[in-house]
């Protein structure tokens, strides 16, 4: 298997459209077109990892956290970022990474931190915006069925729960061709009104292009008229962090007892515990401060994340718990996750996961 085929799938679920601006997620090193010996997951790719994947036999790295956040002006080996590329180049392994994008995503990193608490009823925490777009097109109706299902297998007409989604209304179109053109119905040069079908349906962004590519083959009309348009509505798929109800409620210390064991982690930074259970809880892998405002709003008694800063834990003014596992621990999982999605597509694909320890903060 080719790395663009094991990357492009994992764009279909992660796509790389749904990345932060400052994020920089993707193929970063390496020949889209090579054919790999071997995957090794990690949450960061830095030199100890790329000496493992040249140590078994692995030519593709697939990380986390991307090693190239900004341009590189030089190559000479200064600091460690210039080392990873520069080893990872010399001995041929392709290093790609989904980050933000795969943070995004409804069954990403957030979804495995909260399998691992036992969340249930999960929604994502802050569903973004402008990802939305609505498709109308219209034809005659003995070709509405074909040119519909067309739009379905593209990926249209999914919402939440449901797909094959579509609002459908017949009505009279008109229309003359000139000399030359070539009309499905009607004769050039004479005006014809059609009964037509006004065919409505919804997709995310990212699949415009093939959900297109898709009416223009299935419409029988030589010139296919459609309208496209924004929407504001919230995307309830994709967006920062998630929020769950436990199975239980616990009490503070109960809750922070069971949160250490179950993330793994030697330490918990948090604010003084709220007078009622925890039952409600919000998470967001890695840096997750800026979501603070919006777990209160939710009603969640417990905020995870990492990364606060001292200032910060102010904030929950008793009206949450705020619990700081680390950046490196909220993430731990991720690489699980990896070996998950490509297993569940590539069941009898090779795929290792790092020994390496990559997380830069030690405790005592």
């Amino acid at each position: 298997m080719k790395i663009k085929e094991l990357t492009d799938y994992l764009e279909q679920i992660a796509p790389l459209s749904l990345q932060e601006s400052y994020d920089n997620a993707g193929l970063l090193v390496g020949d889209a077109s090579t054919e790999i010996s071997g995957v090794l997951i990690c949450l960061d790719s830095t030199e100890a990892v790329i000496e493992e994947a040249v140590r078994t036999g692995c030519n593709l790295v697939i990380a986390h956290h991307p090693i190239i956040f900004s341009g590189l002006k030089k190559l000479n080996g200064k600091n460690y970022i210039e080392r990873t590329v520069i080893a990872a180049i010399r001995n041929n392994i392709a290093i790609y990474a989904a980050h933000t994008n795969l943070d995004n995503v409804k069954l990403g990193v957030n979804n495995k931190i909260a399998e691992k608490l036992g969340l249930q009823n999960l929604r994502i925490l802050s569903p973004k915006k402008e990802l939305l777009r609505k498709l109308v097109t219209f034809c005659p109706l003995a070709q509405a069925e074909q040119v519909r299902n067309a739009l379905f297998e593209a990926g249209a007409g999914n919402i939440g729960n449901y797909d094959a989604c579509s609002f459908n209304v017949e009505g009279k179109g008109t229309f003359r061709g000139n000399e030359k053109s070539t009309p499905f119905v009607g004769k050039p040069g004479e005006l014809h009104t059609e009964n037509e079908l006004r065919l409505e349906v919804i997709y995310e962004k990212w699949k415009e292009g093939h959900i297109l590519d898709a009416l223009k083959k299935a419409h029988p009309y030589e010139e296919v008229a459609y309208d496209l348009y924004a929407l504001e509505n919230s995307y309830q798929e994709t967006g920062s962090g998630m929020i769950g109800t436990l199975p239980a409620p616990l009490s503070g210390m109960k809750f922070l007892e069971m949160l250490k064991k179950s993330m793994k982690t030697q330490v918990i930074r948090y604010t003084t515990l709220i007078n009622s259970d925890i039952e409600t809880v919000a998470v967001c892998g890695g840096s997750g401060s800026f979501l603070l405002p919006e777990a209160i709003r939710s009603g969640a008694q417990a905020f995870i994340t990492g990364d606060f800063k001292y200032h910060q834990f102010f904030d929950a003014e008793n009206r949450i718990v705020i619990a700081d596992i680390g950046h490196f621990e909220s993430e731990q999982f991720t690489i699980e996750l990896f070996r998950e999605l490509i297993l569940k597509k590539f069941p009898t694909f090779a795929v290792r996961l790092t020994e390496v320890n990559t997380n830069p903060v030690h405790y005592i």
